[in-house]
């Protein structure tokens, strides 16, 4: 009798986890599928031109959804650990104004239909893979994910497989390696003024 209970005490869990799991995948799905809704809504049939209150629109609901200090902290590997508060404010601040104002290079990107391939959720984590499809050209594009507090938030994003924050973490140690942290956080606001300015 004792270990049948131990059996369905078990049964039982896997269930509530399946379950939890499965809900997880649905909201993350739906987060995503409004957040693409919302920019191409937004952006218009190809060719539309933007105010400027458009783009700065777009580059809100484009960004709002990605944990710029989880991604920072990726990026800049080791270092973040070292450096100290306040050169770390900074330096998520001039990573995230990055980001941002670079997310508006290419605008028909955001035009590609998608297709999810997965979502695989782990407690408060979660990875989604989906392919892209703009015209001719399928692109697979991966996120990784973390809630916080009640939201999922994008903590890195992968391009036919390349990595953002480890794209970022290889030029940021090369000019470490080189200049040291102050090179690097001098080359960042210099870049961010640039394409705050454009």
């Amino acid at each position: 009798m004792y270990k049948y209970l131990i059996n369905l005490v078990i049964i039982m869990l896997i269930a509530v986890s399946s379950v939890a799991a499965q809900s997880a995948e649905n909201e993350i799905r739906e987060m995503l599928d409004e957040r693409d809704d919302e920019i191409k809504e937004l952006l218009g049939p190809k060719g539309t031109e933007h105010t400027q209150e458009q783009r700065d629109k777009l580059k809100d609901i484009i960004n709002d959804v990605i944990d710029y200090r989880a991604m920072a902290q990726r990026a800049l590997g080791n270092t973040y650990d070292e450096i100290s508060d306040e050169q770390r404010e900074e330096f998520v601040s001039l990573f995230a104004t990055i980001i941002r104002d670079n997310s508006l290079n290419r605008l028909d990107i955001y035009r590609a239909e998608v297709t999810y391939n997965s979502i695989e959720v782990e407690n408060d984590s979660a990875f989604v893979r989906t392919i892209a499809q703009l015209e001719n050209v399928r692109t697979s594009v991966d996120y990784s994910m973390q809630k916080k507090d009640d939201d999922w938030m994008i903590t890195d994003m992968s391009i036919d497989e390349v990595s953002t924050a480890d794209s970022y973490n290889r030029q940021f140690q090369s000019i470490i390696r080189q200049r040291g942290f102050d090179a690097l956080l001098q080359s960042l606001q210099r870049r961010a003024a640039r394409s705050s300015s454009t």
